[in-house]
């Protein structure tokens, strides 16, 4: 099935490194390591692990891989998966295994291989490595806590060879980052001449831990979503006014704006709501960059709304319907997890509540001195210079997107953005000194209401 002649032929290349393996073994042994990404001599294993199973992403360096598995085939690596891919998986299969005890062992399924590229940053010569998507699943949904993860690919014919195993997310525990965490290394044990197994051994979690985890994680993604605040804020700047002669044209008065909010945000969760559940549950899915794209294109058509009417008494639908677009990109931070049914719909309902709990927040702070300042002949100028901002922001996203690498405009943005509280806290005050300052002109609801 594989080239057995080429692998007995290789064992003399082990000596040769045997030095290296020790120094490796020296540092890997029983230490913990900071798990980077590659480029790497050695594979990284990132697990995932949710109360029913175990989901190991797998990175083989490509030049690596060819020592066990099969000579010569660094030379053409983008044909190596259409020409090897079935005796990949079977050798995949060979030579990755769990258990919680010897004589149950887990079910071991590839559910997905692909090709990766990147360069060495000390000298960016290009490197190639074979990505595997790798679901282990106990017999009769025992624990998923504890168990022995036998893995020895590359590393039974090469001894200097590791494996670098993390986990990536433990739902149970409230560890949704995708930042790594600490690393073991699977190698070969001097001592014994063997390639003894990793002990996975979690400390004890929770359902509501992972619940409330969520809620955070849905509040940061809100509070740090610099592009989705800007949608909605910039759909709400004019949405206390009037429009007379296709302009925006005076102070609706409190109960119409505080109203007109309402159904604006309203609308937005409705429809980011469903795509969420609909995309975390993977009944629909999209490519990231077109969704990405199409919520920058929603900010710059809210923005061209906040100069000139273009859908007035209609913001609720529009908000609605973009929702359905920004939802996707939240369904992608959750489908990450590759978690069971239950915990993600618990998940998917965790994480709306962290949205909708940072929405009000940011709403609460910010729309009362909008409201306020929109009954002020100044507030033109405030609408206007935002929806300008909001407008170079959506274009400088859009061309960032779209070519997949950031400009001038688009970091200018991110600097200002993150001013967004000192931002608020001006605007806050501007509006206590109108309110107060004696002889400024009323506006809005009398006769000769100001154009806003």
């Amino acid at each position: 099935m594989f080239d057995n002649d080429y692998f007995k032929n290789s064992q003399s290349l082990q000596k040769g490194r045997l030095f290296f393996l020790s120094l490796a073994l020296v540092l890997f042994a029983g230490l913990p390591i900071i798990a980077i990404a590659h480029p790497s001599p050695n594979s990284l294993i990132f697990l995932d692990v949710s109360p029913k199973k175990v989901v190991m992403e797998v990175q083989i360096p490509l030049t690596e891989l060819e020592l066990s598995f099969k000579p010569g085939i660094s030379k053409n690596p983008e044909a190596f998966l259409a020409q090897e891919e079935p005796q990949l998986r079977e050798y995949l299969l060979a030579h990755i295994h769990a258990y919680a005890t010897k004589d149950k062992p887990w079910k071991v399924t590839i559910t997905g291989l692909k090709m990766d590229q990147g360069r060495y940053p000390e000298s960016n010569v290009a490197y190639w490595e074979v990505n595997a998507s790798v679901m282990l699943i106990p017999e009769n949904a025992t624990n998923t806590r504890n168990f022995y993860l036998d893995y020895d690919a590359v590393i039974h014919q090469v001894m200097n060879h590791a494996a670098l195993v993390s986990i990536r997310s433990d739902w149970e525990n409230g560890n949704i980052e995708e930042a790594t965490a600490e690393a073991q290394a699977i190698g070969w044990n001097l001592q014994d001449n063997t390639i003894p197994p990793l002990h996975i051994n979690l400390d004890k979690g929770s359902w509501w831990t992972g619940f409330t985890s969520m809620v955070r994680l849905g509040a940061r993604h809100i509070a740090e979503g610099t592009d989705h605040l800007m949608f909605l804020l910039v759909l709400l700047l004019p949405a206390t006014l009037l429009v007379r002669n296709k302009e925006w044209n005076g102070f609706g008065g409190t109960r119409y704006s505080i109203l007109h909010l309402l159904r604006i945000v309203t609308a937005f969760t409705i429809g980011h709501s469903l795509t969420l559940l609909l995309g975390a549950l993977g009944w629909v899915r999209l490519p990231s960059q077109p969704v990405e794209i199409l919520i920058a294109f929603s900010i710059l058509v809210s923005a061209v709304h906040a100069l000139r009417p273009l859908f007035p008494g209609k913001e609720m639908f529009v908000a609605a319907g973009f929702g359905l677009i920004h939802g996707l990109a939240f369904a992608a931070t959750l489908s990450n997890l590759h978690l069971d049914t239950g915990p993600m719909v618990l998940s998917i309902l965790g994480f709306n509540i962290g949205i909708e709990l940072m929405q009000l927040f940011v709403i609460g702070i910010s729309v009362p001195w909008l409201i306020i300042l929109s009954r002020k002949d100044m507030y033109r100028y405030i609408r206007i210079t935002g929806a300008v901002f909001a407008a170079v922001a959506a274009i400088a996203w859009m061309s960032q997107r779209y070519l997949q690498r950031a400009n001038p405009f688009s970091t200018m943005v991110e600097q200002i953005a993150g001013l967004g509280k000192w931002i608020i806290a001006g605007i806050a005050l501007l509006a206590v000194v109108v309110s107060v300052w004696p002889k400024q002109k009323q506006a809005g609801v009398s006769q000769f209401p100001s154009k806003g």
